[in-house]
């Protein structure tokens, strides 16, 4: 019993310690990870400050207004949504951002690469002596490296540095203590010290060659947290656009509601006229049908919207069951804001501004540096190698010897026949090369496509909703006319139901096109570069490129 007992607390005993252990390498990778993010973070304009990838808790709408109102348009469901918490579009950005399960993968997956990144930082030597690196080419990473360190039961400590000349100083203390460690301080036999370094004099020399594996890791993570940048702000918009979607749906939902109520009347009236004997009865069945045909597509766009909300809820990371309604003075709030600037000057600032451009630009650099390297590779291998070796001092083996240091130098050449392999690498640096600088001014020309493109669009935009308010208002005065000649029973059904149908149609389209131009605008902001992201998701329109992104 005693036994079991012992045991039992030994397995308790070790699942604490495991339990503990799993939580300081958690913090410690969190910790490590999110330094390399800040790091990054100062290079890349806008990028989150406050990134994280902590789950956020449940969702919480105390701050928003609770509905109060009856929307006759939801038809026998009017008062489903009294009571419903009216969120605003600032207010559904937020929500996004702390709850979206889109968002927070794309997080994660940064974190990832982060995480990846301080491995590659880890498994690389330091560097001797320590510097900053000019150009930043790698950013703290090749001057911020870690110490390698190699131990063994058997005695032995190494420790490795790279040197700037792509040389490599391996340091080497052994003795063998493994008796000592169990108590026997007379165990130890010997100790040994001792010193190689080995310098490349010309294939692999140069510090560029030996941290080229990490300096182009760090450049790749730089690469991704420009890419998230990005990300942010096309999930502002996509945000923004389903936003603005779901409040066009509810627009034409009231919209066709409107209509069937109009042409309900209309049909009442023309009963009268048909009982009468003073109209057909195929007037009377036209207007019926166009009745039917308003109310059929009144209960389709009430499913459309209902359905709308619903899948917005999923994006926004909110439960099905929550009772929300979006704020419809965002849709009123609207204006046609048209940039004031020209063609020139947009592409101008995009070239400046584009995260997208600087990757580019950087990946051919990147191509340059790696076709240099596939060059140097052609060349034979020569190398300086020096040791310097430290013996134990006879009659006390316990200590080295200083004073009799033994040491050997020689340089080694080495010319392989076959360099096929180096032969093909070097063709395709050369060949990715061209292809990199031709994928940079192909990325240039679309990106003054895209800006050319979004200021036409632009254009349009603002002319279809100048030609959709006249279209409204014509069809409005059509209705009223061709309502009071229906009274005097001076008009036909057709007639009746085409105004109607206009009517609705322009008021959609109305409605759409301020949309489309707002979406279009933001959408040109963020080609040029200069649409900004804060913290809690929320854009902000900025007409300069005063802070250049890098």
């Amino acid at each position: 019993m005693r036994k079991t007992l012992i045991i039992n607390v030994s397995v308790f005993a070790l699942l604490v310690l495991a339990g503990c252990t799993t939580k300081y390498y958690t913090r410690s990778a969190d910790k490590e990870a999110y330094k390399i993010i800040a790091e990054k973070t100062q290079m890349v304009t806008n990028m989150d400050t406050k990134f994280t990838i902590k789950t956020n808790p449940p969702p919480e709408l105390s701050d928003c207004k609770i509905n109060d109102k009856v929307d006759e348009a939801l038809g026998p469901e009017a008062d489903i949504e009294k009571g419903a918490y009216v969120i605003t579009l600032d207010k559904a950005l937020e929500l996004a951002v702390k709850h979206s399960r889109e968002y927070q993968a794309q997080k994660e997956s940064l974190y990832l690469r982060a995480l990846s990144l301080s491995l590659a930082r880890h498994n690389m030597p330091p560097l001797f002596p320590r510097q900053r690196l000019k150009n930043q080419e790698v950013h703290a990473g090749v001057d911020n490296l870690t110490d390698t360190k190699k131990f063994n039961t058997g005695g032995s400590a190494t420790f490795e540095s790279l040197l700037w000349t792509g040389g490599k100083i391996v340091t080497d203390f052994s003795m063998n203590f493994s008796r000592f460690l169990k108590g026997d301080p007379q165990s130890l036999l010997s100790s040994t010290m001792g010193a190689t370094l080995t310098q490349p004099l010309l294939r692999g020399a140069g510090y560029k060659i030996a941290v080229e594996t990490l300096t182009q890791a760090e450049r790749d993570f730089l690469y991704s947290v420009r890419d998230f940048t990005q990300y942010r702000k096309d999930f502002a918009i996509q945000i923004a656009t389903t936003y603005y979607g779901i409040l066009q749906s509810r627009d034409s939902m009231r919209n066709v509601y409107h209509a069937f109520l109009n042409q309900r009347t209309n049909t009442e009236r023309e009963a009268a006229f048909v009982e009468e004997g003073f109209h057909a009865q195929s007037e009377l069945d036209m207007l019926k049908s166009s009745e039917l045909n308003n109310e059929s597509g009144w209960v389709r766009s009430i499913n459309s919207y209902k359905n709308s909300l619903d899948r917005f809820k999923i994006t926004l990371g909110l439960p099905l069951s929550f009772k929300i309604i979006l704020d419809d003075d965002e849709l009123t709030k609207l204006q046609i804001i048209h940039p004031d600037i020209t063609v020139d000057q947009a592409i101008k600032i995009a070239e400046t501004s584009r995260l997208d451009l600087h990757t580019q630009q950087e990946q051919v650099e990147d191509a340059e540096r790696k076709l240099k390297i596939a060059v140097n590779n052609m060349l034979p291998n020569l190398d300086f190698t020096g040791s310097v070796y430290v013996p134990d001092k006879p009659g006390n083996k316990t200590l080295p010897d200083f004073k009799n240091p033994q040491w050997d130098a020689n340089v080694n050449l080495s010319v392989p026949l076959d360099k096929k392999a180096d032969r093909n690498t070097l063709r395709s640096a050369q060949i990715l090369l061209d292809q990199v600088r031709r994928n940079y001014e192909l990325k240039l020309d679309n990106v003054r496509l895209g800006i050319i493109d979004d200021l036409r669009a632009l254009d349009q935009a603002k002319r279809t909703y100048e030609i959709n308010q006249v279209s409204v208002n014509v069809s409005e005065r059509r209705v009223e006319q061709q309502n009071l000649l229906s009274e005097l029973g001076r008009t036909t059904a057709r007639d009746v139901v085409d105004a109607q149908d206009s009517l609705t149609s322009a008021k959609n389209a109305l409605t759409g096109s301020i949309i489309s131009h707002t979406l279009a605008r933001l959408q040109f902001y963020s080609d040029m570069g200069i649409l900004m992201i804060n913290d809690n998701g929320k854009w902000e329109e900025i007409t300069n490129a005063d802070n250049k992104q890098n």
